[in-house]
């Protein structure tokens, strides 16, 4: 059942991508021969006037053909007939749509369970934040000159970035009015593994550290610690205990490793990390919201999302992530439906909520993912199409066809090379 709910989120996600560039084509006179859910053969097939609908076999992609698209063709009702604006309209769509469907169902989430303010809890007593003059209820807004909306903002903030140094310069709202401060946080510098882990129950892995022994070495957020160096690892308050005892000073040790019911041993050695304590806890918790509050915050949340794909963009570029980080449709559906399982026994509500947060990630993916410049995704075709609005002619359709043809060859190898990775880890 898991398996199936999320190959349907998947597939409205793609679909309503498909129908972007469906409805503009159709609305600038463009002829669409075939729309189709899913690659392979068919499975379902009717025609519609002059379209063909179709479901295929392998539901991860989905296609809207029209005439003369990739080919010369100037027959009337093609493609290339229509004017280059219209043809950026129709490409740029499907983009469009993936973002104005994350908004649709940010709405619902925000609407159903609220925004998570980015709302200070909790300011130690005697650090710098206190003395600087940070209170309990302040509500920051600016982080290291971040614009911060949500609570996550700062999460996502401190998950890619961390504190490089001890100098922390953040701006907070107090009963209307903003306050800039700064201060010099508190530091020290230790031999980390570089994870966070659940202090009660069960010693689930709740978050792995940028370039930490343990990411390098491939362990994921809900994996379970089950042994340290031999001795076995039954709560998080037994890993507490055994780092008191034992403490980490740079020296390689094993540990037990669960994941998907299996225990795996893998070798890591800390490393000396410096630790910048902020002085203060935020909030990651909902809270309802008016009307006007639910249209802000649907914004804010496909905005959070557009920014968080982006910079892990970036840093897979810089080489802070590498290609064995990525997922594709096979990984995805898999933790989908893990998320699925987790949910149930929450109740209907959250297993709807957990599918919708599920989707309005994808979306908001699928939409930065597809307007890269990149030679046979919809980006690397709005580049050729910008370059011709710019030079008032079209470029040579062969030359056009032969580099997003290249483009298209190196993206299924990508596929194939994801896909064999996420087999892998499954």
């Amino acid at each position: 059942m898991s398996i199936i709910i999320a190959i349907l989120v998947f597939s409205v996600i793609v679909i309503f991508h498909e129908l972007g560039h469906f409805l503009l084509a159709k609305r600038n006179g463009i002829a669409v021969t075939e729309f189709s859910l899913g690659m392979g053969p068919r499975l379902l097939s009717k025609v519609i006037g002059e379209t063909r609908y179709s479901l295929k076999l392998f539901p991860i992609g989905g296609s809207c053909m029209m005439v003369g698209e990739d080919d010369d063709d100037d027959s009337q009702g093609s493609f290339n007939r229509a004017s280059v604006w219209a043809r950026i309209s129709v490409v740029a769509a499907g983009p469009i749509f993936n973002f104005i469907l994350a908004f649709i169902f940010a709405m619902i989430i925000t609407s159903v369970i609220g925004y998570d303010p980015s709302t200070v809890l909790q300011v130690e007593e005697g650090s710098p934040a206190q003395e600087a003059g940070l209170q309990e209820g302040d509500v920051i807004t600016e982080f290291q000159g971040k614009h911060i909306s949500i609570g996550r903002d700062l999460e996502l903030y401190m998950t890619l970035h961390g504190l490089q140094d001890e100098n922390v310069t953040l701006t907070y709202e107090r009963d209307g009015e903003e306050h800039e401060i700064s201060y010099t946080a508190d530091s020290q510098t230790r031999y980390l593994l570089g994870f966070y882990y659940s202090t009660e129950g069960e010693p689930e892995i709740t978050q792995v550290m940028m370039d930490g022994s343990l990411m390098e070495a491939g362990v994921q957020a809900g994996d379970i610690v089950r042994e340290i160096n031999g001795v076995e690892i039954s709560t998080g308050q037994d890993i507490q205990d055994y780092i008191a005892a034992n403490p980490l000073d740079g020296s390689e040790i094993t540990l037990g490793i669960e994941r998907n019911g299996e225990v795996r041993q893998i070798s890591v050695t800390p490393k000396m990390t410096k630790q910048v304590d902020t002085g203060f806890v935020y909030n990651l918790y909902r809270e309802k919201t008016n009307f006007l509050g639910v249209l802000k915050y649907s914004a804010v949340e496909v905005r959070y999302w557009i920014t968080s794909t982006i910079e892990s963009l970036v840093m897979l570029v810089r080489g802070q992530f590498t290609v064995n980080d990525l997922s594709g449709p096979v990984g995805i559906i898999n933790v989908i439906g893990d998320s699925y399982e987790e949910a149930r026994s929450e109740g209907t509500v959250m297993v709807w909520m957990q599918m919708l947060y599920w989707a309005i990630l994808l979306s908001a993916n699928l939409g930065v993912m597809n307007l890269l410049p990149i030679p046979a995704l919809d980006g690397g075709r709005l580049v050729f199409l910008i370059i011709e609005a710019i030079r008032r002619k079209r470029m040579n359709p062969n030359v056009e066809g032969m580099i997003h043809f290249a483009g298209f060859v190196l993206l299924m190898v990508l596929m194939v090379f994801v896909m064999f990775n996420d087999i892998r880890r499954i």
